[in-house]
């Protein structure tokens, strides 16, 4: 680990017709493939890497601890959201898809928001990300730090420290060793899920466990109907639904960092279909299955609780760290995310210069500082409300990250306008059915964010929304003001 750091002109001349910059972005412009260094980065991300990474992303805290709010509130239809709601975030992995065969870089979004819609869009993108990822890192820690109340009754303020600085570590080795990480983490949640359906089938089938009298497919619908809470109740889960799919767009991010962009990429997206019916759809049925979901409360992870009725305490047991791990994998994401988005800001001149610095190892090395220091406020907050925690900061993590998939559909209606007009090279890797599929994705957003103003623990974000993008603002227009000629570039 190093702290040695590399300065890098964070605003040189921009590539002709495109607004970006060539030496301080590593715009590929020729050849996606090109196996180069991008933007000062190192291409240490393999294949399998970024499709376990993909994988992974679309595994985490949502689905192991956040399920259980959703189930208790909406009962068997609940499958019925995720149905509905994976369909669109394959939606928006094909349009981001789109985006990154056409210029595949590190800043992702937030660098297709500046080209394509203006640079106020992306500046107010990439600070957006950026702080989803502290505040999704600080809801990790603090379901860590449940899991481990599992075993241990350990404050959850200490739990969350350890892991904080613990993954802070890693991340400032090198980016193979993060990748390896993620592999590692997801294959674990992976084979845990996989086991978890087919112990479940067993269940279901041979009638074997304490659960075998009970468990039958006939749970699906005999404890009220499938929507016992009525379609209102389902509906009102959208929001925590959509979290649980946070992050399936952090593939992106690894775009400048991937071996082989043109090819790792595509494959990755191509497996959101199946990764979806696989691990959602197809985990919850297993389980509400089994187990009545009259069962379920909020706050408690399913796919233990499941377990426990099963009568199999050391399933339980495993489960547990397995979304243990889910939680340490996405925040280790969180703590990768950030210092990238913090230092493409800086390379576009909208963030502190100090930000483009690399480490030897090729690293951001202070972005990634300070983004882990403010994931410290999840310290805090599991100390002064423990039992609150990640209800508190769950609804803003959401729209947050939700506002990175309305940047990215949006974006590729511009770019999709503009390749058909000819004013931009064609993608090789084309969202189906645009532009309507994407103007679905859009509404459907819309209509989670709006749900959210009914929902009390939700409606906080709603109110702190607005003020984030009132500072964004006032600070784009300060940014603008000081460093006119670097705005002038990016038009």
């Amino acid at each position: 680990m190093t702290s040695e750091v590399e300065d890098h002109d964070p605003v040189p001349d921009p590539v002709p017709g495109t607004g970006v910059d060539s030496s301080a972005t590593g715009v590929l412009l020729d050849a996606v493939e090109d196996s180069g260094s991008s933007e000062g980065y190192q291409r240490g991300l393999g294949g399998r890497q970024i499709q376990m990474i993909a994988i992974g992303g679309a595994i985490g805290t949502g689905l192991f601890l956040g399920a259980g709010k959703s189930i208790h509130k909406a009962g068997p239809s609940i499958i019925l959201a995720y149905l509905v709601a994976g369909a669109v975030i394959y939606l928006i992995m094909r349009a981001l898809g789109e985006l990154l065969m056409y210029r595949p870089v590190s800043g992702s979004f937030s660098e297709y928001a500046r080209e394509l819609l203006g640079p106020y869009w992306g500046f107010v993108t990439g600070w957006t990300y950026w702080l989803f990822w502290v505040v999704t890192g600080i809801t990790e820690v603090t379901a860590a730090a449940t899991y481990v109340n599992y075993w241990w009754n350990v404050a959850p303020w200490i739990s969350a420290l350890v892991f904080t600085i613990a993954l802070y570590g890693i991340n400032l080795v090198s980016v193979k060793l993060f990748g390896e990480l993620e592999f590692w983490f997801s294959m674990v949640k992976v084979t845990a899920i996989v086991g978890m359906i087919l112990i479940g089938i067993g269940v279901l089938t041979l009638g074997f466990s304490q659960a075998g009298d009970t468990a039958s497919v006939g749970n699906l619908y005999q404890h009220g109907g499938i929507f016992p809470k009525g379609i209102g109740g389902t509906l009102m889960t959208l929001q925590i639904v959509m979290f649980s799919f946070l992050a399936v767009e952090l593939v992106g991010v690894t775009a400048g960092e991937a071996a082989n962009p043109a090819k790792a990429l595509p494959r990755a997206i191509k497996t959101v279909p199946w990764r979806i019916a696989l691990f959602y759809i197809g985990s919850l049925i297993v389980i509400l299955s089994v187990v009545s979901w009259t069962a379920f409360e909020p706050g408690t992870s399913p796919f233990v609780e499941a377990f426990r009725k099963i009568g199999l305490p050391a399933g339980a047991g495993i489960v547990n760290f397995v979304v243990l791990t889910a939680a340490l994998s996405s925040c280790n994401s969180g703590m990768y995310s950030t210092g990238r988005m913090l230092r493409d800001l800086a390379l576009n001149g909208q963030g502190p210069r100090l930000f483009t610095r690399l480490s030897k190892a090729g690293l951001p090395f202070l972005g990634t500082t300070v983004s882990a220091a403010l994931m410290m406020v999840g310290v805090w907050i599991n100390y002064e409300w423990p039992s609150k925690a990640f209800d508190y900061v769950v609804s803003f993590a959401t729209i947050s990250g939700m506002w990175a998939w309305i940047m990215i559909l949006f974006s590729q209606l511009r770019y999709r306008a503009k390749a058909d007009r000819g004013e931009l090279p064609r993608s090789e890797f084309r969202m189906p059915g645009a532009p309507w599929t994407g103007i679905a994705a859009l509404a459907f957003i819309f209509l989670v964010i709006v749900l959210m103003g009914f929902d009390k623990d939700a409606r906080v974000s709603l109110y702190a929304a607005p003020i984030w993008a009132a500072l964004l603002t006032v600070a784009y227009f300060v940014v603008k003001a000081r460093t006119p000629h670097v705005f002038a570039k990016q038009r």
